[in-house]
């Protein structure tokens, strides 16, 4: 996980709080960006329902009650990539420790599906080792 916890080169970074206008500002520029590199309603549809989740992870889970604090989008979109990093101020967790939302005896707890759904729609996951840093990587087929 080693090298994951650095800025991505080239990219904007923003402070965002948690503030429903900022946030759809922030997901709709990254979109309008993706769009105009050629990436399809599909893949604009999966990058928006990733980075939503991640957003929410870092204000519910990562701040863990701390609703001053902000979190740090970073974003670069190529003509095949669009990369977005979400960092929050808490103290991270172990993904590995997720429980499986699939099983029978998870389906019915919330925690897991935010993470699951942003590995099913990005090319890549990945978070920094203390946890409170998410990549995620969207590449368009060949």
């Amino acid at each position: 996980m080693t090298g994951h916890d650095t800025a991505i080169p080239g990219s904007t970074r923003v402070e965002l709080r948690r503030d429903r206008a900022e946030i759809d500002g922030l997901i709709e520029r990254i979109l309008s960006l993706a769009e105009a590199r050629g990436f399809e309603d599909g893949a604009r549809f999966a990058i928006r329902l990733a980075l939503e989740e991640a957003i929410t992870n870092a204000f519910e889970h990562g701040h863990q009650g701390m609703n001053d604090q902000t979190i740090t989008v970073e974003y670069l979109v190529l003509p095949d990539t669009v990369d977005i990093a979400v960092e929050d101020r808490g103290p991270g967790f172990d993904p590995a420790r997720l429980p499986d939302p699939t099983t029978t005896e998870n389906l019915a707890k919330p925690s897991g599906r935010g993470v699951m759904l942003m590995r099913a729609y990005m090319t890549e996951v990945r978070f920094n080792t203390a946890g409170n840093r998410v990549r995620m990587t969207y590449r368009q087929a060949d």
